[in-house]
């Protein structure tokens, strides 16, 4: 069962207030705070629920419309990744997770961090986190007590509010159609059926008739990848979507 919002907003107001406090303190200790209304409800006795409120209030008017698609790009995000290391391993699997990420001497290196020993896993794992708000940065956990964890920019996150040229995107909706461009545009990564359709707002019924008719047009081929089918560009679906892919605006 997937975690909801209401789910972690409560979470968040279960927190004890000891530990909220020494979080908070250990947090101020580093980064001060100059702002005087925002210091005082930082130390106020009723912080934790008014953090929360002010998040829930933040996630409705700014996430809540656009979550379903944020959330289909991480979702993509893990299957690339885990077919990467499933398949070819840990290099092929941290290859274009972040510029400052590599594999070397079977150890992540992480380039331009402050230096400091070696962080050793000891059997416990390493979480790999796509998300959609920390580009062009990369966040790293490795205290205790929670798990050791690297959060990436979700691929496909930078070109979040880009647009296409709109001559060049209008000649493809000419040619294709205007749902097979955006199709071809979201298989930049392989994704599932289930993702594109969150991804784009599509029914299920019309993301497979397009998806058949890119496949028989030679656009795109599927291949099973564990439980799930994956859709992938061909060559020529790569050419195509050049076409409408997302220029920075000026």
């Amino acid at each position: 069962m997937e975690q909801t919002w209401a789910q972690d907003l409560a979470s968040i107001k279960a927190t004890p207030a000891r530990q909220a406090r020494e979080e908070i303190d250990h947090w101020l200790a580093s980064h001060p705070v100059h702002d005087k209304r925002t210091r005082q409800i930082l130390q106020s006795t009723d912080a934790v629920n008014r953090i929360a409120n002010t998040l829930d209030e933040a996630w409705n008017a700014l996430l809540a419309p656009d979550w379903h698609h944020l959330k289909a790009m991480c979702e993509h995000d893990v299957v690339h990744r885990a077919g990467r290391l499933t398949r070819f391993g840990w290099a092929a699997a941290l290859d274009g997770l972040h510029d400052r990420v590599h594999w070397n001497n079977s150890a992540i290196e992480l380039k331009g961090h402050p230096p400091r020993d070696p962080v050793a896993l000891e059997g416990n794992g390493l979480l790999l986190v796509p998300s959609v708000f920390v580009w062009p940065g990369l966040v790293i956990h490795v205290d205790e007590p929670w798990p050791k964890a690297l959060i990436y920019p979700a691929r496909g996150v930078a070109a979040l509010g880009q647009t296409a040229s709109h001559a060049d995107a209008t000649a493809l909706h000419a040619l294709i159609g205007v749902p097979r461009t955006h199709l071809l545009s979201a298989l930049e990564r392989p994704a599932t059926t289930t993702q594109l359709v969150a991804l784009l707002g599509m029914t299920l019924g019309a993301a497979g008739r397009h998806l058949a008719v890119l496949r028989e047009a030679g656009m795109i081929t599927r291949a099973r990848s564990g439980r799930s089918v994956l859709y992938r560009r061909t060559p020529l679906g790569d050419s195509l979507a050049a076409v409408a892919a997302p220029a920075p605006r000026g």
